[in-house]
């Protein structure tokens, strides 16, 4: 019997639980409204992850993740062609473009942005696909998802504090300050933002300019506002939208009026469900 459900109903950080205490092999897909997700495990550990709107391929975590210049991706994009990513490395290794180390690392950094951007996803489908594993020609890292647990609940509590900073990334936009910029030591990910800053465009537009996520790009524009470096705005030309409150499905109203401990009963089901798979 295969494992599925709603976001809704159970978190990311409960799946993954479940997948690292039954040491399971195979497929985590999620499918939300915006963007699909898929990770996959062996024996419990996170080995490899990308998103339908992540390309992931070699050359594409090494740019996402800094290890490549833009220009250097489209080089070789251009010379290696539809090689799998392991002839990419290869190829990368021996022109001295980059080390096995910055391989290794760009695929792990790649890997844990997509899952750490899970952990802020409240709705979506999931299905566990049994023994699935990703493409002989992918280069995969193993994980320990202790840590990726961990690190991922961490973000969930400052995602939640940037979120009442900062609710709706689409009502607003920003202003630099006058403080000089030279007086502030700035991030690469900082003069990004900085660039694209513009009555017209809203934090949101910035953030999708910018390949950046929700917790990212909260997480920039919050420093430079604690640091007086911008300020918030309305963006122009932007008309008062009417906010409505969505009503809750009936698992909604199910799982808020659960004790904790008909919660708890329903994680040890599942936990048992999985390991019979």
């Amino acid at each position: 019997m295969a494992l599925k459900g709603n976001l809704r109903d159970f978190s990311t950080t409960q799946l993954l639980n479940l997948v690292n205490l039954a040491r399971k092999t195979g497929k985590l897909s999620i499918n939300s409204p915006n963007q699909n997700a898929a990770l996959y495990f062996r024996e419990g550990r996170l080995v490899y992850a990308a998103t339908n709107t992540q390309e992931g391929h070699l050359a594409a975590m090494l740019l996402k993740t800094g290890k490549l210049t833009r220009e250097q991706a489209e080089a070789i994009n251009s010379q290696t062609g539809n090689s799998s990513d392991r002839v990419m490395g290869k190829y990368l290794m021996d022109a001295r473009m980059v080390s096995r180390d910055d391989i290794v690392q760009g695929v792990k950094d790649y890997m844990l942005e997509i899952v750490y951007d899970l952990f802020t996803w409240t709705d979506g489908d999931f299905f566990f696909e049994q023994d699935a594993l990703p493409a002989n020609d992918r280069i995969t890292v193993p994980l320990n998802l202790d840590n990726v647990i961990l690190e991922g609940s961490r973000r969930i509590e400052q995602f939640e504090k940037l979120q009442d900073e900062l609710p709706d990334l689409g009502m607003i936009a920003l202003k630099i300050t006058d403080k000089p910029l030279r007086d502030v030591k700035l991030t690469q990910d900082d003069w990004r933002v900085i660039s694209h800053i513009h009555p017209r465009n809203s934090v949101k537009q910035i953030a999708m300019n910018n390949n950046m996520d929700e917790f990212q790009i909260r997480k920039i524009v919050y420093g430079m506002l604690q640091a007086g470096l911008v300020e918030i705005i309305r963006p122009e030309g932007l008309e008062q939208q009417k906010k409505t409150l969505t009503p809750l499905t009936r698992a909604g109203r199910k799982a808020a009026s659960q004790s904790p401990a008909e919660k708890r009963s329903v994680v040890t089901k599942l936990i048992d469900r999985i390991r019979r798979i």
